[in-house]
């Protein structure tokens, strides 16, 4: 089952030009039953991922675009009273769909924000004192720009843990942005992607994650990353436990995508940027960002 993996990235690759590898660890993320933060300039294609994401994974997908005076309910539902039945009845919001494209997420209120932190690490919503399941599976795909832009307000450290991945596209390549400029149209070939997994398919290969082998050796191994970031300098904090099961899920899910039974040192290296970087800061008298860490974990960490 793991090649339709390969296929899906295939077919999404055919309307994502040029970004080979953040096609491949967006797909671990949902892989690891994570959600994605998906960080850049306007205009990257980053909301087109999340359409071909959707589509060729075959689950239902809805968008709310996040604006400062977007409300709560406005994402999770609220009561509305019905004269004919004489009762309140719940009228369900965007949220209980299985992927939610929060698109620009840090232009909403931190109020807004937090309306996502239960259904994240839950998959649930508590609306009114009653709490609701949401559908399985459950992905929240979430934009944001650059914080130095206006209108933005940070997310906090609470939200950002929340999200297994973050990862930026960048500028296309020469090849990629030559074919845009020649009248490539790829966002009108989204209602056109071919859908290689079953939402039934995913779930199973979610719990054949869970199944992939780690050795006490690799253990060791992803415990010196952490126990790193927490004693050496440079570190404004470490990386909590659930940073830690994050990295342990994403180089397990990475594993499978190798079709392997197995984890290796270089499947936590592939995936530690994505998983870690939006985790770790430094000092406010030390320079560098998560980036800079990142390289430093690389570095110093022995594997053995």
């Amino acid at each position: 089952m793991e090649k339709v993996l390969a296929q899906a990235a295939q077919e999404i690759a055919t309307v994502v030009l040029g970004k080979e590898r953040q096609i491949q660890l967006s797909l671990c993320c949902l892989l690891a039953d994570g959600h994605l933060l998906l960080e850049d300039l306007p205009g990257m294609g980053k909301t087109t991922l999340s359409h071909a994401l959707a589509q060729v994974l075959g689950l239902q997908y809805r968008r709310v675009q996040f604006t400062s005076d977007l409300l709560p309910a406005d994402i999770l539902g609220a009561s509305i009273f019905d004269r004919d039945s004489n009762a309140f009845q719940f009228l369900p919001g965007p949220i209980f769909t299985q992927v939610l494209l929060a698109d620009e997420i840090n232009r909403s209120t931190p109020k807004t924000q937090s309306a996502l932190l239960e259904a994240m690490e839950e998959r649930q919503v508590t609306v009114e004192g009653e709490t609701r399941p949401l559908p399985r599976p459950f992905f929240v795909i979430a934009t944001q720009n650059p914080i130095t832009q206006s209108g933005t307000y940070p997310l906090p450290e609470s939200q950002l843990d929340r999200f297994l991945m973050r990862l930026s596209l960048g500028y296309p390549d020469p090849a990629a942005e030559r074919q845009l400029l020649k009248g490539e149209r790829t966002a009108k070939r989204l209602p056109q992607l071919r859908q290689c997994l079953a939402p039934e398919q995913l779930v199973r290969l979610q719990a054949a994650v869970e199944e992939v082998h780690v050795a006490d050796a690799l253990l060791d191994y992803l415990q010196r990353l952490i126990a790193y970031t927490r004693s050496e300098p440079g570190f404004a904090f470490g990386l909590s436990p659930r940073g830690a099961l994050a990295l342990l899920r994403a180089a397990r899910a990475w594993a499978l995508m190798a079709r392997r039974g197995h984890v290796v040192p270089e499947d936590i290296q592939q995936v530690l940027p994505a998983v870690v970087e939006h985790r770790l800061h430094a000092p406010v008298d030390y320079s560098g960002g998560g980036g800079a860490l990142v390289e430093r974990l690389l570095r110093q960490v022995p594997v053995i």
